[in-house]
């Protein structure tokens, strides 16, 4: 980009023509670019080409929509002459963005990481694997934009990985798995080469080793580590802010907090590739809206009887498709809900106006 920002420093974060392209605007109203690298209330620190800044961001998320606040991974348009200090005054558009529903009643989405090419699920070999939670989080992956890749850590606490392998990749069509131990330092060489130069989100439950594996993709002790405890054999919640780090080997890793829950959002493209032998299954299915369940002439429940479908990957399947289904209901509920919200006091500021207006003309006619 113009005036000297085109520096590897800062091209390193994932700078490039487009975006300098769509910063032009900005650049013309003497805004610096910049990228979220951490993001804490109501401040953010964000790096510039002329070095990292600790910003206010107010101003961009005044909307307070949750899907439009600042978060790590975006590239924004930086004052760094605002009266109070530094502030962020515009959001560039999202390429991409790792969302979740929250937790709230409200029926809202999260997001997590935006602008990833990269979303990587690390799942420890350590604890038993659960294939569900796995195709949760390559629907959502899926749905992100990026591409999904599968990190089964730990490898050095199992004696054979081949059966886990197998299973995970029964479970994440289309998506690389990878084995890698940090300790041993196996597979850690072939994930730093696949997210070299690219922007990476890694994913994952407390105790799946994501601030040992980050330390060993930035050949540092960078994120703290906690054990696992022994009571219960869970992990420590050690990262508690998401963090986007430069990679020796060119581009950027965000390491995310351990991840409880991981509601679906909008996921209906991401289930569709994560279980795409179904979807195959169903267009040969005799009904064109078969539900799988009793119908003749169902190519899914023929395929559970040729035992070629495991019946726990139809289960998912249909588990995960009502979540989906229920929260884009809840969704629909609480658009409509703001619609007629914003309706009524639309309305009632009208009939203030002209109730304004007849008090006005009756006051000129006295």
């Amino acid at each position: 980009m113009t005036n000297g920002s085109a520096s590897l420093p800062f091209t390193s974060y994932g700078w490039d023509s487009i975006l300098d392209t769509e910063f032009t605007p900005y650049a013309a109203q003497g805004l610096l670019p910049g990228r979220i690298v951490r993001v804490d209330r109501g401040l953010c620190d964000v790096v510039t080409p002329d070095g990292t800044l600790r910003a206010d961001t107010t101003f961009v998320n005044a909307s307070g929509d949750p899907m439009k606040l600042a978060c790590t991974g975006d590239w924004a348009a930086v004052d760094p002459d605002a009266p109070t200090g530094p502030a962020l005054r515009a959001l560039l558009p999202r390429r991409t963005a790792f969302v979740r529903s929250t937790s709230s009643s409200r029926s809202e989405g999260q997001v997590l990481a935006a602008n990833i090419d990269h979303a990587v699920i690390a799942v420890s070999l350590a604890a038993e694997l659960d294939l569900g939670r796995l195709e949760r989080f390559l629907s959502l992956a899926w749905e992100s934009g990026a591409q999904p890749l599968v990190v089964l850590t730990k490898a050095d606490l199992v004696g054979d990985t081949t059966h886990l392998l197998a299973d995970a990749e029964g479970a994440a069509p289309g998506v690389q798995v990878l084995v890698v131990s940090a300790t041993t330092g196996e597979g850690i060489d072939v994930l730093a080469a696949v997210l070299a130069g690219t922007t990476s989100v890694l994913l994952g439950q407390s105790g799946a080793g994501k601030s040992t594996l980050t330390n060993a993709l930035l050949g540092a002790e960078v994120q703290e580590v906690q054990g696992i405890r022994d009571a219960d054999g869970k992990g420590r919640h050690t990262t508690t802010t998401r963090d986007l780090l430069p990679l020796p080997s060119g581009g950027v890793l965000i390491d995310t907090p351990g991840l409880r829950g991981v509601g679906l959002w909008d996921a209906e493209t991401g289930l569709s590739q994560v279980f795409s032998e179904i979807e195959a299954l169903s267009a040969d299915c005799r009904f064109h809206d078969c539900a799988h369940v009793a119908e003749p002439g169902c190519a899914v429940l023929a395929a559970l009887e040729e035992g070629t479908l495991p019946h726990r990957r139809l289960e998912s399947y249909r588990k995960l498709l009502r979540e989906n289904a229920w929260i884009a209901s809840r969704t629909d509920q609480r658009l409509r809900a703001e619609m007629r919200r914003d309706w009524k006091m639309k309305s009632a500021a009208g009939r203030a106006m002209y109730e304004a207006k007849r008090g006005g003309g009756h006051r000129r006619e006295a």
